[in-house]
């Protein structure tokens, strides 16, 4: 186990320390709503990919897959970019109890 630091030790806040460590911090639990896509209507267009803040849109091919749900913290860019409006944001309630991860 590792011992925790002094704050003399700490870094400056708002300092990233190591590059590409955000995969390691899981904040979908912050998530009030959640996007939903309708797959049939999706045209691919992957607006929602290019301006996610969180990179939680998974794509691949150049195809939208799913949301990475661990990641995700439902600010809702993603629906209010889509121009075929297939992306809802319902509210996280309405999925008690189904397991996190990427859909």
């Amino acid at each position: 186990m590792k011992e925790q630091m002094t704050w003399q030790e700490l870094p400056i806040g708002g300092v990233i320390t190591e590059a590409g460590n955000s995969v390691e911090y899981v904040t979908g639990g912050w998530r009030a709503f959640r996007p939903v896509i309708d797959f049939e209507r999706c045209t691919h267009c992957l607006l929602c990919w290019l301006y996610c803040p969180d990179v939680s849109m998974q794509a691949v091919a150049g195809k939208l897959t799913g949301v990475d749900l661990l990641h995700c913290k439902g600010c809702g860019i993603c629906a209010a970019v889509c121009p075929p409006q297939v992306i809802t944001m319902v509210a996280e309630a309405e999925f008690a109890g189904e397991k996190e991860g990427v859909r």
